[in-house]
């Protein structure tokens, strides 16, 4: 099943420039893994924000938040969540 994802990161100001960097880095090693795995099929930057538009591949929606859940940056996430359904033009 795919979903899009949708979410904008608002890590708090308290972090320091270490902290935030060393929250990056281990984002983007485990969004590879996910890509590894074939969850995350692809993401896109929202121009001028902290957000992202991704599509993801689970077997259900539990796996999905079990995906979205294990990023470290998930604390600060905002996220919604569409589910799709393939249009019949596609089939």
């Amino acid at each position: 099943m795919e979903f899009l994802v949708r979410f904008e990161t608002n890590l708090p100001g308290t972090m320091s420039a270490d902290e935030v960097a060393g929250l990056k880095s281990a984002e983007r090693e485990r969004a590879q893994e996910l890509r590894q795995s074939g969850i995350l099929k692809k993401l896109w930057r929202v121009p001028g924000r902290k957000a992202t538009v991704g599509l993801w591949a689970a077997t259900d929606a539990t796996e999905l938040h079990d995906a979205l859940a294990s990023l470290p940056q998930f604390a600060w996430m905002d996220a919604s969540v569409e589910p799709l359904a393939t249009h019949p033009q596609e089939k």
